[in-house]
């Protein structure tokens, strides 16, 4: 048994892993595994849904190969194990790239359809999954299933965004879009209330592709922010990026991120942000995933680890539910380096538990200081529960059960394709299996 985290560190129980190395033998091994397994890709879940305590992970990123590609339609065909990051490297110099990406581009090709992730811009495109063309699904019951949005469509819906429940996702095609090369045309924008913020946001998905604010959650005079925007450029050349990464070198005894640090951080973050707003052109890589060039970032938070909060509030309740929950958060003391609040766009979700739905949402990561944080949290959910809003499994290590049903009314038709033989911590906590 080998201890495994997730990427919020808060624990790391013990698991059994196997090893998928290849297409041929990733179906015997999976059914062949006795007792509760999971796949495991690169581990960049925040909280359960990527744990299995005490059970099996299958880990697939060694199905990493690039099967084939349509370069006239942009269709790719890859296995699950791929990262988000290799195709962008590969297909941003060919003319393509990901329609659409989430804050990391470390993450697997079926970590990003199991969770259907979003990004800045679903507004125009949606979530990941509406961009998957099939899915083939290996069950510990059955054969290979050929899931798509037009075979065996129930399977495709309960796949993408089903948290990896209802198999292993072996290969995958996926649509690409044309891309003139890795630079956009961006501009920042200081805002002092959330008034500013929502005109902003409503003002720019005509005329914006990415969309997406940093917010301090720590000011005390008013609610201040930078949204940020962008388009594709028109600008041709094609450089590889800035690759080099700084590493985080140790883990702190307690978390850097505490009520000295924090608003020092935040202040000092707004006014030089603020002072260098306006246009300008730059490359995708910081734009779309700030913290990527950080290696092991996460250790910041010290040895217990660090929760991340994600909610959507339906537009109906969008200021007056953020108005609360900031105000929670400040007088709680606690608070996010990291905090992002962007809109969803009036889209319906590929997945029967999607988590995108039209409304505002806002994520924040929060330092483990136990009972201190999970009261903040159970006051922050009552705001979600009463506007009929949900929170995100992928980022998520404790939702009460009764939020998770509420939120996902979905939940008990998705239930009848559960493959018996996975389950998950995440799984067991708020469905009992």
């Amino acid at each position: 048994m080998n201890r495994v985290e997730s990427w919020g560190r808060l624990y790391a129980p013990p698991h059994l892993l196997v090893p998928l190395p290849d297409l041929e033998d990733a179906l015997r091994r999976i059914q062949s595994t006795t007792g509760p397994a999971l796949p495991y890709g690169n581990g960049r879940s925040y909280g359960d849904s990527c744990l299995n305590a005490d059970g099996t992970l299958w880990q697939t990123r060694a199905l990493d190969r690039l099967i084939s590609f349509n370069e006239e339609f942009g269709q790719l065909t890859c296995e699950a194990g791929v990262l988000l990051a290799d195709i962008q490297r590969l297909f941003i110099p060919r003319g393509w790239m990901l329609p659409v990406t989430p804050g990391t581009q470390l993450i697997t090709v079926g970590g990003a359809i199991a969770n259907d992730v979003h990004g800045k811009n679903h507004h125009r495109s949606g979530s990941f999954c509406d961009h998957v063309k099939q899915i083939d699904l290996a069950r510990t019951t059955d054969d290979v299933l050929h899931c798509s949005q037009t075979q065996n469509t129930d399977w495709f819906a309960a796949t993408s965004g089903g948290m990896g429940l209802t198999g292993v996702i072996l290969t995958a095609t996926l649509q690409l879009k044309r891309t003139h090369g890795p630079w956009l045309t961006t501009e920042s924008i200081p805002y002092y209330s959330l008034n500013d913020f929502f005109s902003l946001a409503d003002e720019s998905e005509d005329d914006w592709e990415h969309t997406v604010s940093w917010i301090d959650c720590s000011s005390r005079d008013s609610i201040r922010g930078i949204f940020m925007r962008g388009n594709a450029s028109p600008r041709r050349d094609c450089p590889p990026g800035n690759t080099e990464q700084v590493s985080f070198p140790i883990t702190p005894p307690v978390s850097l991120v505490n009520r000295i640090s924090l608003p020092l951080f935040n202040s000092l973050y707004f006014h030089r942000q603020a002072s260098n707003a306006g246009k300008r052109v730059e490359h995708y890589q910081p734009f779309f995933y700030p913290l990527d060039r950080i290696k092991h970032w996460n250790r910041a938070y010290g040895r217990r680890g660090f929760y991340q909060y994600q909610s959507v509030i339906p537009n109906e309740h969008r200021k007056e539910a953020t108005e609360q929950m900031l105000r929670e958060i400040k007088q709680s003391g606690q608070g996010s380096m990291l905090a992002v609040l962007k809109t969803f766009g009036a889209r319906q979700s590929p997945g029967l538990m999607s988590f995108p739905m039209e409304g505002v949402t806002l994520a924040l990561d929060f330092p483990n200081r136990a009972q201190e944080t999970l009261k903040l949290f159970s006051r922050l959910d009552a705001v979600v529960k009463d506007t009929g809003g949900r929170l995100y499994p992928a980022k998520d290590a404790r939702m009460p059960r009764d939020l998770f049903e509420k939120g996902f009314p979905n939940l008990q038709e998705f239930m009848k394709y559960r493959d018996p033989g996975i389950s998950s911590s995440l799984s067991r906590r708020l469905t009992g299996s």
